[in-house]
């Protein structure tokens, strides 16, 4: 571990002077914990854990009992092409506005639609949102509308085909 050296302390008169020790240390030691520790700790930690949307998607039975829900409290988010979402409430088809993805954008329509429904019904649980993407949108547009789904808590919402007429939007 460590070792102490003497050297011989006569000068050149031939007088003794005082023994002066000096020390070695081995740091060998040292760096082999040093080196434990980092493979404990890499070891013993755990890696990032991929994330997943998680969808609740119903069984393929079919089902002769018809959900419904009145038209005020819908709202139909389509996803086009070059970031822009048409968007309607109940079956106003030809009442249609766009917008983007952006915090004013989609996030204020969602919020705005929640707090309608929260004042018409009494809960913002009721209100339901049918997200509808087109061809043209990407895998990230459905990813950052399903998402703000997230964010607003919303309860009720639908991944589903747009209708023809939806499309030409």
């Amino acid at each position: 571990m460590s070792e102490l050296q003497q050297q011989d302390n006569r000068n050149k008169r031939g007088g003794i002077r005082s023994k002066k020790l000096s020390t070695r240390i081995d740091l060998t030691p040292m760096v082999d914990l040093g080196f434990l520790l980092i493979t404990f700790f890499i070891f013993t930690t755990t890696m990032n854990e991929a994330k997943g949307l998680s969808l609740i998607v119903p069984d393929e039975t079919p089902t002769k009992d018809v959900t419904t829900a009145a038209e005020s409290k819908t709202i139909s988010l389509i996803l086009q092409n070059d970031d822009v979402i048409h968007y309607y409430h109940g079956l106003d088809q030809k009442g249609s506005q766009s917008t983007n993805y952006s915090i004013a954008g989609l996030r204020a329509i969602i919020q705005q639609k929640i707090r309608e429904v929260k004042e018409r019904f009494g809960s913002k649980a009721d209100a339901i949102i049918l997200i509808k993407p087109t061809d043209g949108a990407s895998y990230r547009n459905i990813v950052t509308v399903l998402d703000e789904m997230l964010i607003n808590d919303v309860k009720k919402y639908v991944l589903m085909e747009p209708s023809a007429e939806e499309k030409s939007l």
